[in-house]
This record gives C-alpha cells, structure tokens and sequence, in this order.
C-alpha cells in the first residue's frame, strides 16, 4: 500500500487555507478531498500521520485530526489501527498532479510570489522581433510551417554555437524544443523505460524530477557536491550493484544551488561515465546565467563518446522565459526517437518564434553581459539584506538567479506553508530533492526588479522562526 510522504502533500495542500473561507479543518478536508476528485492523490494512499502532516503544513495537530475526522465521516477517509488513514477515490482518473515547478505556474494570484527564478525579457527580444521582415516570413510562408526538428537555419546557428565551445555538433543533432522542460520531459519519455533507475544529483532541479518521477524511474541520489568528484566516486561505487539507464546532471550553474563543476570534477564524472559506460544528460539550462564567465559554457559531453550524452540549453532562461524555445543535442539515433514523440504532442514550434531565436543567437555576448550585470548586483544587494536580517547561511552562487539557503533549525515545509498564509509564496527544499531531503533549505530568487524580495523577507523570517518554534 502507498504511503504518501507529508512533505510530498505539503506541496500538492499549495494555497489551501487562503483560498476560501471557513474554519481551518474544513479549508483542509476540503483540499484533502479535492485531490481526491481530481485523482491526484491515488486512492487506497495511506496519508501522513495527524503529527506529522500538522508539521509540515504549521498547523496544529487539532486541526490535521479534525480534517481527517470529517473525511471519515463523509467516506472519503478509512482508518484502521497500526495502519493509519487510507484514501478512498471517487474514482477519478489520470495521472498525477506534480508537485512542484509545474504546480507553482499554475497558483499565482495575490501576494508575492517567490516560487520561480524566472527573469524579465531583455529588449534585444523586442529588437528581434522589430527586425524581422517580410522577406524572413514570406521564406518561412513558402512551406506549411511544420519543422519537427525545428527550422534549419536555427538548428545551424545551434550547432555551432555548440561547435565554438568546443562540441563537435551538425545540425542533424539539434532537436528544437518548446523549452527546457519539454526537453526533460522527451528524454524521460524517450529513453526511460517505467521501472528503470536514473541517478539524479541530490538536490537537482524539480521539473527533472517530475518528469522522471511521472515516466516511473526509479531515482537514486547523489550528492550534488561539485568539489573533488565526490559524487562522481560515489557514482563509482554503486557500480557494482546498480545498473542506471541514465544519469542526469547540471555541470554548469546548477538549479538550486547555483554551483558549477569545477574542470577538475568535470573529468572524474567524465572518466566514470565512460568507464561504466553509461548515457548522461546534460542540463545546462541555466549556463547562460553565469556570473563570471562571458563565452558558452565548455560542455561535458566534449569528453564523453559521441552516442552517450544528450545535452539541453534554452534561450528562455537568458533572454525570456515568454521565448518557449530550448533544445537538445544528441547523436542522430536519439533525435529521431525523440522527434517522434515531440510530434504526437505539437507537431511542430512556432516558426517565427524560431526565426527570432536566429537573430538572438547573434546577440549573445551582449546578452550575457547585460544579464551578468544586473544578476550580480542583485545578488550583492540581497546578500545584504540578508547578513542584514537573518541568520541563515548560504554559498555564492557561480551563476543562476537564486539561492541556496539554508535555514538552521527551521523546517523550510512548514515555513513555507505558513509564508503562503501570509501572501508569500515560495519553495521548500525538499521540492528540490529525490527523497525529501534538505528540510532547512528553501530557495530563494534574488534577481527581482520591484522590490518583492525585500517586502517579503520579513515575513519568511517570522515564519521560519515560528517554524523552528514548533519543532
């Protein structure tokens, strides 16, 4: 019989008990028996303990045991002694709902939002746009605007982007994509199979996680320690007793941490790979997001068999996240499978989404740099604030558009929620992880342009402290 974990339900409860009106225990059955309807929640799923549901979501256990009581009571509920509370189902179908990423785009409303480290467009977007002619459009109107591979010229311009940084690439390789979550998810569909084991770095990036988590993988964890290789050694170790299908990793400015893998851990994931033989997936959504470094990132599959690796890049991430486009490099075998199956879906990206996508690839160096600039003074700023108002700790970050914050001794999931109360939304870190880890971590975006940042930070540090006070 499942069991869902509290922190795994903590994050599908988003915005329960600022959503409607009425007593706590009502607001909460009625969240509990909505997942229910809706199928997200599987039934014959046992649910957290009164306790520890109550921690993770900040209420008191009273609260957790009154909901539950009236769940019971209307059939939706069936405890039995020594095995807890067991979800009964309407009967409601589909897959389930994600939990994180996915499920935070779509709860936006009042308040601050704090759940995604997504940037604002730059204005070499407009400029792209205002410089397409009709002599770019009347090429592309001349056929009938399916490119399931994506549009050659820009398949070109992304390979030897590839090709400057050191990565042998033909436009054969490049598969175009509606960003770089639909490129996780193709990889999932593609090269997993249900049941099969995919080592991910421990935190890792949630829509990965989703992604693999909805296909069936088994995930098994690493630290994401970029010193040393570490958990390259690790991925060593578990050689002898596991056989993963894929490993996926993010080299180059990893989410949520921020890191970057150092040249000298770069060869050790390098040299284990290929000795295991093993296919790895590269993310570097967020390598454009530097802050130190001015050309393309040096890819790891440069060192590893050409058939082995796939890689992932997006323009959404450096130059707007509006810009659906991301893609993925990978032998040619690969990006026909993968091109199938992006065919059932949509058949096809938007055409003159693409055409602006070639002219800002031309733009990159000043892209960067304008994004460099602004990150970096953010960062300064919000470190400020920080060392200012709270006693958290964190590292610098190598690149991205957020922190990797660790809060001693409170729990991130029961801050969280009670943020959410109080109009801030934001995510834990357990979101991050493939077992629920990192319960004193949240991540936090810093690259924000009204002030959102610093008007919610006293309310995250009031709540962090009614957390620790709880536990």
């Amino acid at each position: 019989m499942d069991r869902i974990p509290p922190t795994r339900l903590s994050r599908l409860l988003t915005g329960w008990s600022k959503d409607g009106t009425g007593a706590m225990p009502q607001l909460l059955a009625q969240a509990l028996r909505e997942l229910a309807q809706r199928g997200d929640v599987a039934p014959g799923t046992v649910l957290p303990s009164q306790r520890a549901l109550a921690a993770v979501i900040g209420v008191s256990r009273s609260t957790v045991t009154a909901a539950y009581g009236l769940l019971e009571a209307e059939g939706w509920l069936e405890s039995r002694q020594g095995s807890g509370s067991r979800l009964r189902g309407s009967g409601a179908m589909g897959e389930p709902a994600t939990e994180g990423r996915l499920a935070s785009f779509g709860t936006r409303g009042g308040g601050i939002d704090l759940s995604s480290g997504a940037l604002d467009g730059l204005p070499a977007v407009a400029a792209a746009l205002s410089s397409l002619s009709a002599r770019d459009l009347g090429s592309a109107l001349a056929g009938d605007g399916y490119r399931p591979y994506g549009l050659p010229e820009l398949r070109e311009g992304i390979a030897h982007y590839h090709r400057s940084a050191g990565l042998p690439t033909s436009p054969e390789q490049i598969l175009v994509t509606a960003g770089s979550q639909q490129a996780v998810w193709l990889i999932a569909q593609g090269l997993v199979e249900p049941g099969d084991t995919v080592v991910v770095e421990d935190p890792t990036y949630r829509g990965a996680l989703e992604a693999l988590r909805a296909r069936g993988a088994r995930l098994v964890p690493l630290p994401a320690d970029t010193a040393h290789g570490d958990s390259a050694a690790a991925l060593a170790r578990l050689g002898g007793r596991i056989r993963p299908r894929l490993v996926y990793l993010q080299p180059s400015v990893h989410n949520p941490t921020g890191r970057s893998m150092d040249e000298r851990t770069r060869r050790a994931w390098a040299a284990v790979l290929a000795e295991q033989g093993l296919y790895a997936v590269e993310d570097n959504a967020y390598a454009e997001l530097s802050l130190h470094h001015d050309a393309a990132p040096v890819s790891l599959a440069a060192q590893l068999p050409p058939a082995a690796t796939a890689t992932i890049g997006t323009f959404s991430k450096l130059f707007w996240g509006g810009l659906r486009l991301g893609w993925i490099r990978a032998s040619t075998t690969v990006i026909r499978r993968l091109a199938d199956i992006k065919k059932s879906v949509d058949l096809s990206c938007p055409v003159v989404e693409q055409l602006l996508a070639v002219e800002l690839l031309q733009q990159l160096p000043e892209a960067r740099a304008r994004r460099r600039s602004r990150l970096r003074a953010r960062l300064t700023e919000t470190e400020r604030l920080l060392r200012e108002q709270t006693g958290w700790r964190w590292d610098r970050p190598a690149g991205g558009s957020a922190l990797w914050v660790e809060i001693p001794g409170a729990d991130t999931e029961a801050t969280a929620q009670l943020a959410r109360r109080a109009g801030v939304l934001i995510i834990p870190g357990p979101a991050f992880s493939a077992v629920d880890g990192f319960r004193h971590h949240l991540r936090l975006p810093f690259a924000d342009h009204d002030g959102s940042l610093e008007k919610a930070l006293p309310v995250l540090v009031d709540c962090a402290e009614r957390s620790r006070a709880a536990h």
